[in-house]
Parts: C-alpha cells; structure tokens; sequence
C-alpha cells in the first residue's frame, strides 16, 4: 500500500530517510517539494501508526497509507463537515459571541465535538436557546465578518468537481451558512438546521430534524444512493465526534485538524496540511 508524506514546508531527505526505514518502505519519491509517495510500505498497524505519529508530527508532516490502485476519479462522493472542517470557525460560537456567550457556549461545543456529551440534540438546544432573542442581522455578520474557508479548500473542491465527483456539505450547523456556501462554492447538496426567527429576533428554538450523526450518516448513504454510487465510493471529512459514523460508511475518512477520538478512527489525518492535501493522495 501507498505511503504518502505532505508538509506545508519543503520535505528533508533526512526525514524522507528516517519514515522509510519506520516504516519498512519503498523508496520515497518527491512528487513536489511538500509532498513525496513510497509505492509500498509495512502493514499499518497500530504500533506503526504511534510510530509514525511520534515521528512526523512533531516535524509538521501528515503521513497517509492509502488503498493501492485507486484514483481519485474511482470516487464519486466528497462529503464534509462544515464548522472547523469546510470552515475554520464554529458558526456558533461566532454567533454566541454576539450576545457576550462566547466562552459559555464554546465549552459546550468543544465538549460535544470531544464526544464528552454523547446526546447531540440537546447539546444543541441548550447552545441555541442560549441566542434567545438576538438580532437575526447577527448571522450575516458572522458570514461576512468571521466565516473563512480553510486552507485548500477552493483547490480541493475545484478539482473534484473539475473530475465529475459530486460533493456534499452535512454539518450540525445552520442553514443560514450552507446556503451561502453552497451558492459560492457550486455545491451540489447540503443539510444542517434551521434556527426559527420570529419578527427578526431567534427565538432559541431549532425547527425540524436535528442533522446528529445518525442523520448526518444517513445523509451520506442517501446522497450516495441519489447519484448511483456506493458508500464506499464516498470521501467524508470531519473533525468532531459528531462526524464519525458518516466517517465510517465511506470509502476513505479524512479527519482534519481533529480531535483525538476523531483521528484514531480516520483512514487518513490531515493535522498541518490544508484540505488539498486530498488532492496529493490518489492519482487523478
């Protein structure tokens, strides 16, 4: 199986020397200056992944073993979180921020996202109904004045559109921010909750069906199913609890700048490269 190594700085052929030994590889070869491929490696097991975790991670590279023989255009689904994967904030903390309730709803969702409160939907309503009241106007502004894309992403997305994979936004965030992003980012679906306003004012409350893991996993078997495509022919990427069981009906899991129990569980981490490092992976 492939071994790919990516860094957001130029690869040491001291360290290209170092992994190859750990890891019983091939001869790695530079595909850039950020990122080199060894055709074949050690099975991974999870003495080698601690190994390789303790060697690379305090260098800055991200190490992936990837299935051999697949291209990336054999996908047909990328499928992805929004808040702190797609997005570097979470929308609402941004928002709770408004109404001086930053810290008080961060701790919840940081809870939530380690998988310390295991009920999502009422982790959610209880950071929700703590927006009681504020100025719906609050939710542009967070868009326009805090909401940035991650590193690579427009790169990412336009070269999986470009090879005809559909892709797909699921977050246990708001619509107000899907629909934007979907809008500039030309995505094909996307699914999170909708916060009830009344008389411009949110009222506390989320109206409908909470998008949890169960629905985000869901979500992801029922878009695969729309385009004719198998689960194992998706991508998801995640970086919280709440991303783990749409994580693991796909055919690759990517955890960006997750959290442990995110990584663990991942096909492949991406904790310093941006979310083009997919693109780095697979042959095209």
């Amino acid at each position: 199986m492939p071994l790919i190594l990516q860094s957001t700085r130029p690869l040491a052929s001291d360290d290209l020397t170092a992994i190859r030994a750990q890891a019983r590889a091939s001869e790695p070869v530079l595909q850039s200056e950020t990122v080199a491929a060894a055709e074949d490696c050690a099975p991974l097991t999870p003495a080698l992944r601690d190994t390789l975790d303790g060697y690379c991670g305090p260098r800055a590279i991200d190490w992936a073993v990837v299935p051999a023989g697949r291209r990336l255009s054999d996908f047909r689904l990328v499928a992805m979180d929004m808040d702190s994967t797609l997005i570097t904030i979470e929308c609402i903390d941004e928002i709770a921020d408004f109404c001086g309730l930053k810290a008080k709803v961060s701790a919840i969702t940081e809870a939530a996202m380690r998988g310390e409160i295991t009920d999502f939907n009422e982790s959610l309503r209880r950071r929700v109904a703590l927006l009681k009241g504020l100025d719906a106007s609050v939710l542009d502004r967070v868009y326009e004045e805090r909401l940035r894309l991650s590193p690579g992403a427009e790169r990412m997305l336009q070269t999986v559109q470009a090879l005809g994979l559909r892709t797909l936004l699921v977050s246990g965030g708001f619509v107000h921010f899907t629909e934007k992003l979907k809008a500039r980012l030309k995505l094909d679906v996307t699914r999170a909750n909708t916060l009830e306003i009344v008389d411009g004012k949110l009222t506390g409350n989320v109206v409908g069906e909470i998008v949890n893991a169960d629905v985000k996993a869901r979500t992801v078997q029922e878009v695969c199913a729309q385009i004719g495509a198998r689960p194992d022919q998706a991508i998801v990427m995640g970086d919280g609890s709440n991303d783990l069981k749409m994580m693991a009906v796909a055919g690759l899991s990517v955890a960006f700048r997750a959290k442990p129990i995110v990584r663990s569980q991942a096909s492949v981490a991406f904790n310093h490269v941006g979310l083009d490092g997919l693109l780095a992976l697979f042959p095209h």
